[in-house]
């Protein structure tokens, strides 16, 4: 089923900053605009948990452990969801992946590859 593809990981210092990006697959290009959208992220040895997300008028939430410094943003036309990445912490060392949320908060579509952040001096 559809993917979506991330972009943007690398490795970063404490205290940096890093912008990841979200393209939705053509096949759901005609849904898009509709869809509650969300970033996850999954550190090794845990479970994958969500960190943001944004809905169809870009209303957002975050998870305590990134609010302040994650902003989540989307943009229609581009059938595109960033995710910008501030103040940047050991902890928020993972693989970061976006989906889109069904009415009940869960992911909507298959896993895609995401992408990696690693923080570290």
């Amino acid at each position: 089923q559809a993917q979506l593809v991330e972009s943007g990981g690398g490795l970063v210092q404490p205290g940096g900053s890093l912008r990841l990006s979200c393209v939705a697959p053509r096949m759901i290009f005609s849904v898009f605009s509709p869809l509650l959208m969300g970033w996850y992220r999954q550190a090794p040895g845990k479970e994958r948990e969500l960190v943001a997300s944004i809905n169809p008028s870009s209303a957002t939430d975050y998870a305590d452990s990134v609010k302040g410094r994650f902003t989540i943003t989307r943009d229609n036309s581009r059938k595109t969801v960033w995710l910008r990445m501030s103040n940047l912490k050991s902890d928020d060392t993972a693989v970061y992946y976006c989906n889109a949320l069904t009415t009940s908060k869960q992911p909507k579509y298959d896993w895609g590859r995401g992408t990696q952040v690693t923080v570290s001096s």
